[in-house]
């Protein structure tokens, strides 16, 4: 079931996705040559207990993870994409690095997701990280009253065309509010005009990932994190956004 939110309920899931942005800042920073994963999930858990804030993924069990997860932060490295477990892994010049990350404050949740690249960057690495950044903006742009889900996921499906990537469509965006997963699901590839309809009060995350030249995945040994199926780097950008009369609010800008 959709839940649309009132103007009070979003204005407080925008305080959470402020934090939830100046988390992600504090780790696009953190993200250097010589940094251990491990100390980036350090980090988060830190900030996350300042502020008096829960984590979403803290003791979650999905059915496609071997729960339950028990860190506060997903870190996905070069073919990995999704779900990344932080380990004891130390950051290397050139690796991509995704940073996904949900919480809730005061009941009310925002989730968001960034990719950097550490140290010196292939031209190929930075096309495909901004190709995720180039589809995200291009799906919020149409984030309407009167539009559907379906051109949200045809907006994305189109950035990945023109630079040459496929879709997967197993995982995509989401609705969420009090919970970090509702309805609807938003695809990254689709049909203009069809799917829910984008009404005042949506909250939803968007979230477009790309693996280089495979729409292929599997899951990691460790039971969560998803890689391409051909090992081909990855890259993933989201933000949680409010359907409004005025257009689409971002609640996790910087």
């Amino acid at each position: 079931m959709v839940e649309l939110k009132s103007p009070e309920e979003i204005a407080r899931m925008r305080v959470t996705g402020r934090f939830v942005a100046e988390v992600l800042g504090d780790l696009r920073a953190r993200a250097r040559v010589g940094v251990n994963l491990l100390d980036l999930e350090a980090h988060v858990r830190e900030r996350i207990r300042e502020r008096g804030a829960q984590s979403c993924y803290w003791d979650y069990t999905p059915s496609f993870g071997r729960g339950p997860f028990r860190n506060t932060v997903c870190l996905s490295v070069n073919d990995a994409v999704l779900h990344g477990l932080p380990h004891d892994y130390t950051l290397a010049d050139g690796d991509v690095l995704t940073m996904d990350l949900a919480v809730g404050i005061d009941g009310w949740v925002a989730d968001a997701a960034t990719t950097v690249i550490v140290g010196n960057a292939a031209a190929a690495d930075l096309k495909l990280v901004r190709a995720t950044e180039e589809a995200l903006a291009a799906a919020i742009a149409v984030a309407l009253p009167g539009n559907r889900i379906g051109d949200l996921s045809a907006a994305i499906g189109a950035v990945a065309k023109a630079h040459g990537y496929p879709v997967n469509l197993e995982f995509g965006g989401h609705g969420l509010g009090r919970t970090m997963h509702e309805d609807p699901h938003v695809p990254n590839a689709g049909r203009p005009g069809r799917g829910h309809p984008l009404r005042p009060g949506l909250t939803i995350a968007i979230e477009p990932w790309f693996a280089r030249t495979t729409d292929r995945i599997y899951t990691d040994a460790d039971g969560w994190t998803i890689r391409s199926a051909d090992g081909s780097r990855t890259a993933h950008s989201e933000h949680t956004i409010a359907i409004t009369e005025d257009g689409p609010q971002v609640l996790t800008a910087a």
